[in-house]
Parts: C-alpha cells; structure tokens; sequence
C-alpha cells in the first residue's frame, strides 16, 4: 500500500483512485464532508512520489490555520413553482452565523449544458465565510446534477425554469432565515450571467446585490447571427431565432431585451476583452441599457479586462485579485467595508 508510484502507468492508476475517492464522497441529502474537498488545490504534477497512504493527507492538507470543524455544510431543498425539489448546496462559519435573516448570504448558480456544480472547496470562499457569510449554490435545472431529464428540462422552450428555480431558492432562503432581501446577494458567470441577467429583470426586489461575469446577456442578436464561431453549435442549447416560436421565446428572456423602467439591485457586469466566447459588446450593451432605464441610484458598474479572455486573466495572484474585486463590491453593497476602505 505504500509503495510509490513513478511511472506513467502508476501514475495513471494513481489518478484513478484520486477520482474514485473524491467520487465518494460527493453530495448526500445529510450534507458532504468539506475536508476531503481540498484536494483540488494541489498540483500533484510537482510531486515527485505518490503514495497511496498519501492521499487523504493530500485531500485535507489546507495552510493559514483551517479548521474544518468550524464549518457547517447542509443540504436544503426549494419547491420550483410547478412543484420540483430543487436541491441548495449551503455553507457557513457556525461560530459566526446566527440563521435568524440577519446573516449576509451570496447565492450562486449556473444551470447549462448539463454541467454539474459541485460544491468543492475554495480558499477564496473563506473570505466570505469568516465575515460571516452563508455561502450557497442553487442546483437549477439546466445543469446536470440530477441527471439527463434536470438538463433537459431547463434548456431549449424550457430554458426559463432555470430562472425561476433559482428564484425559488432564494424565495426558501429568505423564508428559512438564512439570509432577508437586504442581504442576499447573488453570483454567476458566462451563461450563469445570463441567469443573473434574467433574474433581476424579473425579480429586482429580491436581491441586493448581483454579479454578472462574461454574462451572455444579448441572446437574440448573438443567436440570430451564423457567423459567430459559437453560434450554430449554440442552437441545440437554446434554439435557433430564425424560427419564429424560439424568437420570441428567447426574446421573452434574453437579459438586454428585457431591461424595464425598474429599481434594480447594486450590480456588477464583467468582460474580456478578448473574450471568444461572449463578445465584450454583450455586457456592455447591457449596462448601457440598465444606466439608461433603472430608475434608481444604485451602484452599476462595468469592468472590462482589457488582457482578458473568457476565463478571466492569467495567473493564480490574478485570479485571486479579480476574486478580491467580486467580494470588495459585494462587502460595499452590504455596507460591510471600514471607513478606510470604502
């Protein structure tokens, strides 16, 4: 059992049992064991041996003074408005949190392509937590954590239950007294900043704050346009608005066409600059649209990465930063900042 792996062969085998361990312990309906998550920050490729006898130190070895026990993971499930359970992935610092509304919570989701968010551990997620806050990921049809009919189901002429399961996530944690409107925040990236897009559009009152990163917001003319890269491989994810019943479906939800005469929450819009995926135009586009038509003086902000691709910049310490910038505006909406940093 403790005989060291060197060769490609061991080493491939090596990665399979990492992969069957961290299988293991995926979510349960009684929550998931946050020390055997931490695998993820290691680089197993600056390793010269692995042993197998190593792997659980591996997976729970975190610095800075972590201490797993000070943390509580739950599952909690919402009701969608045609009546399916919709499972919460939920985080906090027991020592710190009150579960009595006062508590500030970032809410984040994604729900396409069958992509399955997973709730593994970040180190730039304690920030939040030891402030105080709940953290927690809304596993929204469209996504692929309960199989291939979840997916299904929140794409194509079914694509805005993914907006309303994530409404519905919030609606339950605010009845739950995990957080109240005036702190609840909520996060998403890519076609996650579509849903954020869509969900202050609909429901403005709701949230604080909210972060659109590289958000796919301008879904009608971006689909209507074939010679985009992306964009015929796009139609099976949300149909083709050359055909008049998905027009006007997608139109009834794209983000840029739906912006209203409204109060809208504090919001951050990002983009790259070199973004391949979603063109900068999109977010920008969007914000100009929400500067023009909010009929409140809440902060929006535009940040555009002029080194950028989709995937944000390059480097660890600039993703750290970018991750620095995310929370510092989501701490200044909640007022949350010192006199010195504001």
């Amino acid at each position: 059992m403790g005989r060291a792996w060197k060769s490609l062969p061991q080493a491939r085998r090596a990665g399979r049992e990492i992969r069957e361990l961290l299988h293991r312990v995926r979510v349960t309906d009684r929550g998931f064991d946050l020390r055997k998550f931490y695998f993820f920050g290691v680089h197993l490729r600056k390793t010269g041996t692995i042993r197998r006898s190593h792997l659980r130190s591996i997976c729970c070895f975190v610095l800075g003074g972590f201490d797993a026990s000070n943390y509580v993971t739950e599952r909690q499930w919402a009701t969608a408005s045609d009546g399916i359970q919709i499972p919460i992935s939920i985080i906090y610092q027991k020592n710190l949190v009150k579960l009595d509304s006062s508590d500030p919570l970032l809410l984040y989701g994604y729900g396409s392509y069958e992509i399955c968010v997973d709730p593994t551990f970040k180190a730039s997620r304690l920030s939040l937590l030891d402030r105080g806050f709940i953290y927690a990921i809304a596993h929204i049809r469209g996504g692929g954590e309960m199989g291939r009919q979840w997916y299904e189901n929140g794409k194509l002429l079914k694509k805005k239950n993914t907006f309303t399961d994530f409404i519905a996530c919030a609606e339950y944690l605010i009845d739950k007294k995990y957080c109240s409107k005036e702190k609840l925040c909520i996060n998403g990236r890519s076609a996650g900043g579509l849903l954020i897009g869509a969900v202050v559009n609909m429901r403005p009152d709701l949230f604080k704050a909210a972060v659109a990163g590289v958000p796919f917001v301008d879904v009608v003319t971006t689909m209507l346009d074939p010679t985009i890269p992306l964009t015929t491989s796009e139609w099976e994810e949300w149909g083709d608005p050359r055909k008049e019943e998905f027009y006007f479906y997608i139109k009834s939800y794209s983000p840029v066409d739906n912006v209203k005469a409204q109060n809208y929450p504090d919001i951050l819009v990002t983009a790259g600059l070199n973004d391949p995926r979603v063109m900068y135009s999109e977010p920008a586009k969007f914000v100009a649209k929400l500067r023009d038509m909010k009929t409140n003086d809440n902060l929006l902000l535009f940040k555009c990465e002029m080194g950028a691709g989709h995937f944000s910049k390059s480097g660890r310490f600039e993703k750290l930063q970018e991750d620095a910038f995310t929370y510092t505006f989501i701490l200044k909406a909640l007022n949350m900042l010192g006199s010195d940093q504001q």
